[in-house]
């Protein structure tokens, strides 16, 4: 969310940023409506004073015993005058709040031009993809022929975009979601959460999810009570700082936790529709962290880093890109993806966004922390995939695959798995 001054002050320069991403602002609506806002402020004002001022004369003319009808008059025209414009105020409110949430953030002059996936910029490349004697078979073919993947029994259970593992498929997906924690509360410094995964609609406004994305989120509720399913632990973790006031030693925040996320995927069918890549639900390990606004480049990076560890520990390859600025995720300044390699499509797959958010999401949560002058001021938000515990497991099934049809895993799984090869017919082997 921005500041209705801060942009009607940038004016061109918000115009033109806004346009890399493809959103055009209406500087001559903004500034109507905070010209409104203004004069209705005043207008109530004064009205109130005038109201005090009248208030008091017919308390004194009454003292004194002189007529006070005319007075009253005036009392009871002003009241509803006052009553007016403060209705008129309510409204011209939530038009200014309405069109300040549909805004997308500012993005980042380092963020490239373009508006698709064609247009980021690699960074690097870490890992050579492997090389097979043989043709590689997809993630589908090989967990359903070993047995630890099942999409038919899912398909029964809840529809397409769903799965179940078992066996030794179960057992990895959570080796990996513990080593993810692990890596990032032992080695990287994060503090990990246990999170609902039923929010607020007011939660899901303070991250950028609503109002934009109802229509990709699952929501329910009971009664008058509306709740909707998290997209990404992102939701909860930098919303359990709303409406506070963080003390200036305490950051940088540094927060973790493993979560199913629940995306319905609204206008994306007839995409990856096959195995794990785009489901309904699935688990994911997720970084936060809650900076100060000037710290929050190098911050970007240290988070960069923290999920590419992940990849690095499991000996996968892949990539990072930068996204193009029309690309660029609705509540984002900055994002890098990191994309691991999947050899069945002999192309590289985003496996992990890492984003810098600027203040946008504080502002709209309310999250701050106090200058060098003491006085309260906005912080900058962060978070990354760290990893999706169904696409890592996707690409480490491709990776690993066997000419036999087993899969030989890596040895930093084996503390979690007590096991390090899959045979062709799904039995944990040492």
């Amino acid at each position: 969310m921005h500041d209705a001054r801060a942009l009607i002050e940038m004016g061109a320069e918000a115009v033109r940023r806004l346009a890399r991403r493809g959103y055009s602002l209406d500087l001559s609506e903004l500034e109507s409506l905070q010209s409104r806002r203004n004069q209705n402020i005043r207008s109530a004002d004064e009205l109130r004073a005038e109201s005090k001022r009248v208030a008091s004369e017919v308390q004194q003319t009454a003292k004194q015993g002189g007529d006070i009808s005319k007075l009253k008059e005036r009392a009871r025209e002003l009241k509803d005058q006052i009553r007016d414009i403060e209705a008129e105020q309510g409204k011209v409110e939530e038009q200014l709040r309405d069109l300040l949430l549909s805004i997308p953030n500012l993005p980042d002059d380092a963020a490239p031009d373009g508006d698709s996936e064609e247009f980021a910029v690699e960074v690097r490349r870490v890992g050579t993809p492997p090389a097979f004697a043989f043709k590689p078979k997809d993630h589908v073919d090989l967990g359903e022929a070993t047995g630890i993947l099942d999409f038919a029994r899912a398909a029964k259970l809840s529809g397409s975009r769903f799965a179940v593992s078992r066996g030794a498929g179960a057992a990895l997906e959570r080796a990996l979601a513990t080593l993810f924690l692990d890596l990032h509360t032992r080695r990287h410094g994060y503090i990990e959460h246990a999170v609902p995964y039923l929010v607020t609609r007011k939660t899901m406004t303070g991250t950028g999810q609503l109002p934009k994305f109802e229509e990709d989120l699952f929501k329910t509720g009971v009664a008058d009570r509306e709740l909707f399913l998290i997209p990404t632990a992102e939701v909860p973790l930098t919303n359990l700082y709303a409406d506070e006031v963080i003390p200036p030693a305490e950051l940088p925040l540094a927060l973790t936790a493993h979560t199913p996320c629940f995306r319905s995927e609204a206008g994306s069918y007839g995409r990856d529709t096959r195995g794990l890549i785009r489901q309904h639900q699935f688990a994911k390990v997720e970084m936060v962290r809650i900076v100060d606004p000037s710290d929050a480049e190098a911050e970007l990076e240290k988070m960069l880093g923290h999920a590419e560890a992940c990849l690095k520990e499991l000996g996968l390859a892949y990539r990072v890109v930068t996204l193009a600025a029309g690309d660029t995720g609705f509540s984002a300044q900055l994002t890098y993806d990191i994309e691991v390699w999947i050899p069945s499509q002999n192309t590289y797959r985003e496996i992990s966004s890492v984003s810098n958010f600027g203040t946008f999401q504080a502002r709209r949560a309310n999250i701050r922390t106090r200058g060098e002058d003491g006085k309260p001021k906005l912080v900058a938000t962060l978070n990354g995939s760290g990893l999706p515990v169904g696409r890592t497991l996707a690409a480490l099934l491709e990776q690993c695959q066997q000419q036999d049809g087993s899969l030989l895993l890596p040895e930093s799984l084996a503390p979690y798995l007590g096991f390090r090869r899959i045979s062709a017919d799904g039995t944990p082997e040492a």
